[in-house]
């Protein structure tokens, strides 16, 4: 079953529950040096573990920002699929598209869009329609 991005009546697919997780487990793992949640609580603890209000998302958009960033400056093979399992690999292992130049772009949804705009745009409407968005 897919998971997605849920603010009022709009759902953003991403994709498996592995392939987010992997997301989620490489920011931890590079960019808060293994302390989840240490550097961008907005994300990490508040969406990541439930739902978070309208007024919030401006955090997160903030802190996708940085986090888009940073994930630049690592190649792809530095991605972490399991935080808790560091010898996971992706299913498709390094056979990866051409495209995928750093860890800012490796991430792409199951319909073809980069995660970390899909994220952006769900939480831009969680702004626009003043409702609050989870992970579903």
């Amino acid at each position: 079953m897919a998971v997605g991005l849920k603010t009022g009546p709009i759902f953003y697919i991403i994709g498996t529950g592995s392939f987010l997780q992997a997301f989620f487990s490489t920011i931890a793992y590079r960019l808060e040096e293994n302390k989840w949640g240490s550097k961008f609580p907005n994300l990490m603890n508040g969406l990541y573990n439930g739902e978070i209000e309208a007024n919030e998302s401006k955090w997160v958009l903030d802190e996708l920002k940085i986090i888009k960033q940073e994930l630049s400056n690592f190649a792809p093979d530095k991605v972490i699929w399991d935080i808790d399992d560091l010898t996971k690999l992706p299913p498709w292992g390094d056979n990866i598209s051409k495209t995928i130049t750093n860890l800012s772009n490796y991430f792409v949804t199951s319909d073809g869009k980069q995660l970390l705009d899909v994220f952006e745009n769900a939480l831009q409407d969680s702004i626009a329609i003043k409702k609050s968005i989870k992970i579903q």
